[in-house]
């Protein structure tokens, strides 16, 4: 079977915040919409004269991507702590998913 081509980051538990479902579930709502304020901006999407050159967007992007992914991880620490979620059952199971969708090819 040919190798999958991943991206891995590691993120913490944060430890000084009580989330909830719906707290964090509403963050990540709030963040991915700064990822697509962000993007906006870089695309010239927003109608507001940006002086940030395409670096200083980029990384406006990667800051914002992972404020995204933080609270993705925090909602997945609430779903396993709270509700007894397995995330890796989850995870193949979302593989499985890209793979019968043909988004992913494995050989």
């Amino acid at each position: 079977m040919k190798q999958m081509k991943t991206k891995d980051i590691t993120l913490p538990r944060l430890n000084n915040l009580k989330p909830t479902l719906e707290s964090t579930a509403f963050k990540l709502m709030e963040e991915a919409g700064e990822l697509a304020q962000a993007i906006g901006k870089f695309r010239g999407m927003s109608g507001e004269q940006t002086s940030m050159n395409e670096q200083q967007v980029v990384k406006l992007i990667l800051d914002e991507l992972l404020d995204v992914a933080q609270t993705a991880v925090s909602l997945m620490f609430v779903l396993e702590e709270e509700y007894g979620a397995d995330i890796g059952e989850a995870l193949q199971c979302h593989i499985q998913k890209l793979i019968d969708k043909d988004y992913l090819r494995v050989e």
